[in-house]
Protein backbone atom coordinates (compact mmCIF):
# COMPACT_ATOMS: atom_id res chain seq x y z
CA UNK A 1 0.00 0.00 0.00
CA UNK A 2 2.70 2.72 0.82
CA UNK A 3 4.62 1.62 -2.14
CA UNK A 4 1.43 2.23 -4.24
CA UNK A 5 1.25 5.91 -2.49
CA UNK A 6 4.99 6.12 -3.08
CA UNK A 7 4.38 5.83 -6.99
CA UNK A 8 1.78 8.32 -7.03
CA UNK A 9 3.24 10.91 -5.31
CA UNK A 10 6.29 10.11 -7.37
CA UNK A 11 4.50 10.26 -10.98
CA UNK A 12 2.71 13.03 -9.78
CA UNK A 13 5.87 15.05 -9.35
CA UNK A 14 7.59 13.61 -12.45
CA UNK A 15 4.05 15.06 -14.38
CA UNK A 16 4.99 17.92 -12.99
CA UNK A 17 8.90 18.07 -14.46
CA UNK A 18 6.82 16.22 -17.90
CA UNK A 19 4.46 19.43 -17.84
CA UNK A 20 7.31 21.81 -17.56
CA UNK A 21 9.47 20.27 -20.69
CA UNK A 22 5.95 19.69 -22.62
CA UNK A 23 5.09 23.47 -21.99
CA UNK A 24 9.12 25.04 -22.93
CA UNK A 25 9.76 22.63 -26.04
CA UNK A 26 5.95 21.47 -27.87
CA UNK A 27 3.68 24.33 -26.86
CA UNK A 28 5.72 26.97 -27.38
CA UNK A 29 7.52 24.69 -30.22
CA UNK A 30 5.79 22.72 -32.53
CA UNK A 31 2.71 22.39 -31.55
CA UNK A 32 2.11 26.30 -30.89
CA UNK A 33 -0.81 26.08 -33.17
CA UNK A 34 -2.71 24.25 -30.37
CA UNK A 35 -1.04 26.91 -27.52
CA UNK A 36 -1.41 30.43 -29.20
CA UNK A 37 -5.02 31.10 -28.66
CA UNK A 38 -4.01 30.60 -24.55
CA UNK A 39 -1.80 33.81 -25.19
CA UNK A 40 -4.65 35.95 -26.21
CA UNK A 41 -7.48 37.66 -24.19
CA UNK A 42 -9.81 37.39 -27.19
CA UNK A 43 -11.46 34.17 -27.30
CA UNK A 44 -14.58 33.35 -29.66
CA UNK A 45 -15.60 30.09 -27.22
CA UNK A 46 -15.35 29.10 -23.84
CA UNK A 47 -13.06 26.23 -25.08
CA UNK A 48 -9.69 26.65 -26.29
CA UNK A 49 -7.28 24.85 -28.99
CA UNK A 50 -5.08 24.51 -25.91
CA UNK A 51 -7.57 22.28 -24.12
CA UNK A 52 -6.38 19.50 -26.59
CA UNK A 53 -3.07 18.86 -24.03
CA UNK A 54 -5.94 17.46 -21.95
CA UNK A 55 -5.77 14.21 -23.82
CA UNK A 56 -1.72 14.29 -24.01
CA UNK A 57 -2.39 13.32 -20.10
CA UNK A 58 -5.55 12.00 -19.80
CA UNK A 59 -5.30 8.97 -22.77
CA UNK A 60 -2.11 7.46 -21.13
CA UNK A 61 -3.67 7.90 -17.64
CA UNK A 62 -6.78 6.41 -18.57
CA UNK A 63 -4.71 3.51 -20.54
CA UNK A 64 -2.74 2.80 -17.34
CA UNK A 65 -5.26 2.78 -14.91
CA UNK A 66 -7.50 0.01 -16.61
CA UNK A 67 -4.77 -2.03 -18.04
CA UNK A 68 -3.21 -2.08 -14.37
CA UNK A 69 -6.85 -2.48 -13.18
CA UNK A 70 -7.06 -5.64 -15.75
CA UNK A 71 -3.50 -7.11 -14.28
CA UNK A 72 -4.53 -7.22 -10.51
CA UNK A 73 -3.52 -3.41 -10.19
CA UNK A 74 0.03 -3.43 -11.68
CA UNK A 75 2.62 -1.17 -10.29
CA UNK A 76 1.61 0.93 -13.87
CA UNK A 77 -1.74 1.31 -12.37
CA UNK A 78 -0.34 3.94 -9.69
CA UNK A 79 1.63 5.29 -12.19
CA UNK A 80 -2.30 6.25 -13.90
CA UNK A 81 -3.47 7.60 -10.78
CA UNK A 82 -0.56 9.96 -10.47
CA UNK A 83 -1.00 11.49 -13.79
CA UNK A 84 -4.44 11.67 -13.06
CA UNK A 85 -4.02 13.39 -10.11
CA UNK A 86 -1.59 15.81 -11.54
CA UNK A 87 -4.26 16.66 -14.06
CA UNK A 88 -6.85 16.95 -11.45
CA UNK A 89 -4.27 19.28 -9.77
CA UNK A 90 -3.39 20.93 -13.38
CA UNK A 91 -7.45 22.10 -13.29
CA UNK A 92 -7.75 23.13 -10.05
CA UNK A 93 -4.61 25.34 -9.77
CA UNK A 94 -4.87 26.33 -13.69
CA UNK A 95 -8.05 27.19 -15.02
CA UNK A 96 -9.87 27.56 -11.43
CA UNK A 97 -7.21 29.73 -9.46
CA UNK A 98 -5.15 31.36 -12.44
CA UNK A 99 -7.13 31.77 -14.88
CA UNK A 100 -10.04 31.71 -13.02
CA UNK A 101 -12.36 29.92 -15.95
CA UNK A 102 -14.92 29.37 -13.34
CA UNK A 103 -15.59 32.38 -10.91
CA UNK A 104 -14.78 30.76 -7.76
CA UNK A 105 -12.03 31.20 -5.31
CA UNK A 106 -11.37 34.86 -7.34
CA UNK A 107 -9.93 36.56 -4.27
CA UNK A 108 -7.22 35.28 -2.29
CA UNK A 109 -4.53 36.42 -0.05
CA UNK A 110 -2.39 33.03 -0.08
CA UNK A 111 1.21 33.63 -0.75
CA UNK A 112 1.64 30.53 -2.80
CA UNK A 113 -1.34 31.76 -4.42
CA UNK A 114 -0.47 34.89 -5.03
CA UNK A 115 3.02 33.90 -6.33
CA UNK A 116 1.59 31.34 -9.11
CA UNK A 117 -0.59 33.84 -10.45
CA UNK A 118 2.22 35.94 -10.65
CA UNK A 119 4.35 34.16 -12.27
CA UNK A 120 1.75 32.83 -14.62
CA UNK A 121 1.45 35.97 -15.66
CA UNK A 122 4.74 36.89 -16.35
CA UNK A 123 4.45 34.03 -18.78
CA UNK A 124 1.53 35.51 -20.75
CA UNK A 125 3.38 39.03 -20.84
CA UNK A 126 4.54 37.34 -24.26
CA UNK A 127 1.65 36.97 -26.39
CA UNK A 128 4.15 34.92 -28.82
CA UNK A 129 5.90 31.87 -29.00
CA UNK A 130 8.94 32.81 -27.80
CA UNK A 131 11.07 34.69 -24.74
CA UNK A 132 8.63 32.96 -22.70
CA UNK A 133 9.43 31.99 -19.12
CA UNK A 134 7.86 30.27 -16.22
CA UNK A 135 7.01 27.65 -17.58
CA UNK A 136 5.79 25.02 -14.62
CA UNK A 137 2.49 24.89 -13.49
CA UNK A 138 3.18 23.75 -9.49
CA UNK A 139 6.88 24.72 -9.12
CA UNK A 140 7.73 28.43 -9.51
CA UNK A 141 11.07 30.48 -8.75
CA UNK A 142 11.31 31.80 -5.32
CA UNK A 143 11.48 35.47 -6.67
CA UNK A 144 7.78 34.94 -7.28
CA UNK A 145 7.06 34.67 -3.43
CA UNK A 146 9.01 37.34 -2.41
CA UNK A 147 7.38 39.75 -4.73
CA UNK A 148 3.76 38.35 -3.13
CA UNK A 149 4.92 39.00 0.34
CA UNK A 150 6.19 41.94 -0.47
CA UNK A 151 2.82 43.02 -2.11
CA UNK A 152 0.69 41.81 0.87
CA UNK A 153 3.05 44.34 3.06
CA UNK A 154 2.57 46.83 1.11
CA UNK A 155 -1.28 46.15 0.48
CA UNK A 156 -1.81 47.04 4.58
Amino acid sequence: MLVNVGIVLFTFFLTELSAWANHKFLMHGVMWYFHADHHKKDHDSWFERNDVFFLIYAIPSWLLIMFGMMHDYAWYTWVGFGIALYGLAYFFVHDVIIHQRFKILTKSSNTYVLALRRAHKIHHKNIGKEESQNFGMLLIKPKYFRDAEANKKSQK
